[in-house]
């Protein structure tokens, strides 16, 4: 059995009841904003088929800190899709990824840039400092550059195919060097 403490567990089903409103307000239904939940709660991006549609959230981060004060803070953007669409690839990037039950990672290729556009966009900003969650309905594609292209490669790979697939981690080779 877990134990919760009562106050925390009241926060945490106020705190629901927001995101069913927020779900009502910008009028999509409430599966379609798992991925962008998820990312938020967890970390990562995430993405998921129900029927023809399909939802996919990535995330950036944007990390600003002032030399002066010896603060920062990490700002994290998620952008959730609904029924995501690639228009434009460019680069080439060979990374290792680890992806779901998989138990080691494998070494894929991913595009430096994308260019995605869907039938409905979502901005999320999260600020660690005021505590505030800004959502923002963005119409024209989003481009990402770097980990935020390889991300959104990844889920459109796990909505097209299912499952990512690379080279086994263990085609390495060892080589010590003198």
């Amino acid at each position: 059995m877990i134990y919760v403490e009562y106050q925390h567990l009241k926060k945490l089903l106020k705190f629901t009841l927001n995101e069913k409103k927020i779900m009502k307000r910008l009028k999509i239904p409430q599966d379609a904003f798992i991925p962008l939940l998820f990312s938020m709660r967890f970390g990562g991006d995430w993405s998921f088929v129900k029927n023809s549609e399909k939802f996919m959230a990535v995330k950036e981060k944007i990390t600003k800190y002032d030399e002066n004060k010896k603060i920062g803070r990490t700002i994290e953007i998620v952008y959730l899709f609904l029924n995501p669409r690639i228009l434009k690839e460019e680069g080439t990037i060979y990374r290792l990824e680890k992806c779901g039950e998989k138990g080691e990672r494998e070494l894929v290729k991913r595009p430096y840039r994308v260019v995605v556009e869907a039938d409905y966009i979502i901005k999320a900003s999260l600020d660690p400092l005021d505590l505030k969650i800004k959502l923002k309905k963005i119409k024209e594609p989003v481009k990402f550059e770097g980990s935020g292209a390889y991300g959104a490669s990844h889920e459109m790979e796990h909505l097209s195919k299912g499952r990512i697939s690379g080279r086994p981690f263990w085609e390495f080779k060892y080589e010590i060097e003198e």
